[in-house]
């Protein structure tokens, strides 16, 4: 099928296995089909809760064109709600990683956060992350009606999901059919094991929902949310090993080159943030004909996080020969050529101790307004959006500096990482003034306006049933801006004390305790811009699709789908600072010049699908799929900026720098998908399918022509892609099969991920691309009846690479996480009802390493079990 550019048939045996398991599925539930069935269909029996959740997900699925997963509005919430991305997470396929102890982002299929498109209400929207990743956490659950992840693409769907496309839909009135009033308020506590002083762990939680009829045609939906959570825990981080892949000087032992840690900290963070949201719904209907509607979001979260680290340096060891460096005989340990362990004496090792406060302010405002007419065979949609993310950010720190006798260190693979030292640490006699560390204040802008028009005309007769085509025009801004020039002072005379972290996941010695806003003054009011970090990227974006939406039979099965091509022209501008670093012989110093560049780059790309669904029985549905897809590149690695080293006469030539020459993430897929809805309440399904990126994006050092000078750049650029095939197998069902078991289920699935798609760094040893998961599966076992929703999810994903922070080059991997979470909800009456939930009951350790080695640890960090009980009312 060369329209479609050709999938690769070589390493296809999850597709071959996926098909033979169809095959199998098909033969089993068509032999089904041809015997006597029992007759589960003939009392429709009213079910709400977590059964009814349940049921309105397979229904969505069932009734869905292309490969979709779906979460319903009554599912949101039940098990965990603290984010959206929490409930992602359960779905087939789907890995969210974790950040501050919440799940944030989401990988899909083997594919990462950046390759996975965000949506609400079927708009691509604004986001506080310099790329284009979604934080799902700043999505309040309450405002969500559903969840729809679509796996294969069509034609009518918007550019930019590899992986996939995530759409979170909010409350439409006029569709709503459940309560008017609902309130929610409850409290939730985080529990690290360990006590910060003058820290609550107790967080609250409330909401509001009110949806009502203003007349036969007109609904409105008005709601907010609050939510403060606080969630201390402690981590153990490196700072990354000397070695060459890096262009640095590793020390020697007999003759062979060793790899030698820089460094390590230990930290807790004592964190609170607060999560305010407003949603406003408007809907109106005339008959058949008309339907108009306005929605608007807004989200402010807050993130006030008290830090006390202690850094530990002075272990990298430049160039030296090992017994006569910094590793004396007999008091350091090897793990391949990675230094894991050793006792470095006091004349070699600092340790520092810090006192911090990171704060961060970010809003998202989005709204849009949708109109259809349908006539008897013409359809038409206007549909236009707006929104806004902005995210401001200030870390400061004060540090004093003192000199331990020594420090052991222990940080192997599949061992608790470890610090000890014969010193308190935390004595007044140790310290030291070393004075102040200020990043920021820091502000990143994002904007985005888009206006999109759809046509739908219905043919009677023949495989075509309607025709349809659309045009949409998207415009964003995104811009980056950092501060420089203000000071931290200390502020009267610190009262001291200290902590253990005993508790925390690792040993270390006792932190350094005071209240940073009682020591520490901030002046930040005479700051000027740091032109090396200002970034601003515009993009242009039309788009255009046409599609045949197919209905017809194949011999005696009917089926139907969809055929299509969108055109995608985008056009982006990078404006930023080029800065040059060299010696000036009059200053006698360094000196750095700055001088503004812009850049344009344009591409164009056809995007062809087809989608065909065949009913092979009225319970079982064959589904498969071909698409070209794409995703934009990151628009913070689109920046123009340039920060270069202009010394010749060593032969330093260097630097780091954007790339707005990029060009998209490419993608050829093919999907295949059987599902089984052997019940009204019940599906198996069993998918599989094929990726062959042509083109990926990875960090790597490359000659670069400026100015008639060649210099060795650092920064993004595009790769040779790979292939990414995986079999994926679900299972939702109550046991209606077995009486005494009836009122309970199980929600079950397994994804099997095969890939040789890598990043481009290290060179020596090159990471699997980020969001590559082997395996990841979900196991629910439920309870739904007499008023009582009970679930225990058990979730466990295989090891995979994650972008740790907002800077796309620093990546690292992430170690395989089981996590175990329980809730229970009771009706007292129908207006009334009670919830408790407990997560990450394993309390497990997210463990990360650098350059693709498990013996160069990255951090380590343990969470602790978070509750959440809370009381809704219903009118």
């Amino acid at each position: 099928m060369s329209f479609f550019g050709g999938i690769s048939v070589k390493h296809t045996k999850y597709l071959q296995a996926s098909l033979a398991g169809v095959l199998a599925l098909a033969s089993g539930a068509a032999y089904a089909q041809a015997a006597p069935a029992a007759d589960n269909t003939t009392q429709d029996i009213v079910v709400t809760g977590l059964r009814a959740s349940l049921r309105d997900a397979i229904n969505a699925k069932r009734a869905a064109m292309v490969v979709t997963e779906t979460i319903s509005s009554k599912d949101i919430g039940v098990l965990p709600d603290v984010t959206i991305a929490d409930s992602l997470a359960r779905l087939p396929g789907v890995t969210a990683t974790r950040d501050r102890g919440n799940a944030s982002q989401a990988s899909v299929r083997g594919l990462g956060p950046r390759l996975v498109l965000g949506l609400v209400n079927g708009r691509e929207v604004a986001s506080s992350e310099p790329d284009r990743n979604v934080r799902w956490e700043i999505y309040p659950s309450e405002a969500v009606s559903g969840v729809t992840v679509y796996k294969s693409q069509g034609a009518d769907l918007i550019a930019g999901g590899v992986a996939a496309t995530i759409d979170i839909r909010t409350i439409r009135p006029l569709d709503y059919s459940g309560p008017k009033l609902t309130a929610r308020a409850g409290a939730q506590m985080n529990d690290p094991g360990f006590k910060i002083p003058g820290y609550d762990t107790v967080g609250t939680r409330g909401s509001l929902q009110y949806v009502t009829r203003l007349s036969d045609n007109l609904g409105l939906a008005l709601g907010g949310s609050y939510q403060q959570q606080k969630n201390g825990y402690a981590s153990f981080q490196g700072w990354g090993y000397n070695n060459a892949d890096a262009g640095n000087s590793p020390p020697t032992y007999n003759g062979q080159a060793v790899y030698a840690p820089w460094g390590a900290q230990t930290e807790v963070k004592a964190l609170k943030e607060t999560r305010w949201s407003t949603t406003g719904a408007l809907q109106w209907k005339d008959g058949d004909h008309w339907d108009a509607s306005l929605d608007v979001l807004y989200s402010n979260v807050k993130i006030n996080e008290k830090q006390f680290q202690q850094w530990f340096g002075g272990w990298g060891d430049w160039g030296g020969t090992i017994p006569d460096s910094t590793y004396q005989a007999g008091k350091f340990t090897l793990a391949g050529r990675d230094i894991v362990g050793a006792t470095v004496d006091n004349w070699k090792t600092t340790t520092t101790n810090v006192i911090a406060k990171y704060v961060e302010d970010k809003t998202l405002f989005a709204t849009g307004f949708n109109t259809r007419y349908r006539g008897e065979d013409v359809t038409v949609k206007f549909d236009g959006s707006y929104s806004q993310a902005l995210r401001k950010n200030t870390w400061s720190a004060l540090e004093w500096v003192l000199y331990p006798q020594s420090v052991t260190f222990n940080t192997a693979a599949n061992v608790v990482p470890s610090i000890t030292t014969p010193v308190d640490l935390t004595a007044a006699s140790a310290q030291s003034f070393a004075g102040q560390g200020l990043t920021g204040p820091q502000r990143l802008q994002d904007t985005l306006g888009a206006a999109q028009v759809d046509l739908q005309y219905k043919l009677h007769g023949g495989i075509i049933s309607s025709l349809n085509a659309g045009l949409r025009f998207s415009n964003r801004v995104k811009s980056f801006d950092s501060q420089t020039g203000g000071t931290v002072s200390v502020k009267g005379t610190p009262a001291f004390s200290s902590f253990s972290t005993a508790g925390g996941g690792f040993t270390a010695p006792n932190m350094l305790y005071a209240d940073y806003d009682a020591i520490a003054a901030l002046n930040v009011a005479n700051t000027t811009r740091d032109k090396s970090q200002f970034w601003r990227v515009r993009e242009d974006n039309f788009e255009g699709y046409v599609q045949a939406e197919l209905l017809g039979n194949a011999g005696s099965v009917p089926f139907y789908g969809n055929v299509g091509v969108r055109f995608i022209d985008v056009t982006t501008h990078s404006g930023a600072y080029q800065g040059v670093t060299q010696w000036d012989n009059a200053a006698n110093a360094n000196v750095t010049s700055y001088n503004p560049v812009n850049s344009t780059n344009h591409y164009f790309r056809a995007l062809p699908s087809l989608n065909l669904n065949f009913d092979l029985q009225p319970t079982l549905k064959l589904r498969a799929g071909v698409a070209r897809v794409m995703a934009r590149p990151p628009l913070d690695e689109l920046r123009a900026s340039q920060n270069l080293s202009y010394y010749p006469s060593s032969g330093y030539l260097a630097g780091s720098a954007g790339n707005p020459s990029l060009k998209p993430f490419m993608a050829t897929q093919g999907d295949l998908s059987l599902e089984w809805y052997f019940h009204k309440d019940a599906v198996v399904a069993l998918a599989g399918y094929y990726k062959d990126v042509s083109t990926s994006i990875g960090y790597t050092t490359y000659p670069v022509n400026i100015g008639g000078t060649t210099y060795q750049i650092t920064g993004p650029a595009n790769g040779k892609g790979g292939y990414v095939a995986g079999t994926e197998v679900s299972l939702s069902t109550p046991f209606w099969f077995v009486p005494a078991l009836e009122k309970f289920g199980v929600y079950a699935n397994v994804a099997l991920l095969d890939s040789n798609l890598r990043e481009l760094s290290p060179v020596s040893n090159p990471f699997p691309a980020v969001g590559l998961t082997a395996f990841t599966g979900q196991l629910d076992l439920w309870y739904s009846d007499h008023g009582i929703d009970a679930r225990v999810g058990l979730k466990r994903h295989s090891p995979q690479t994650v972008i740790f922070g907002w800077d796309a080059s620093k990546l690292t991997r992430l170690q395989s996480e089981t996590n175990l979470g329980v809730s229970v909800s009771y009706a007292i009456t129908k207006a009334i009802s009670l919830r408790v939930q407990a997560n990450n009951l394993t309390n497990q350790a997210a463990r990360f390493y650098y350059a693709n080695d498990p013996n160069q640890l990255a951090r380590y960090e343990k969470y602790g079990p978070s509750y959440l009980a809370d009381v809704t009312v219903k009118f």
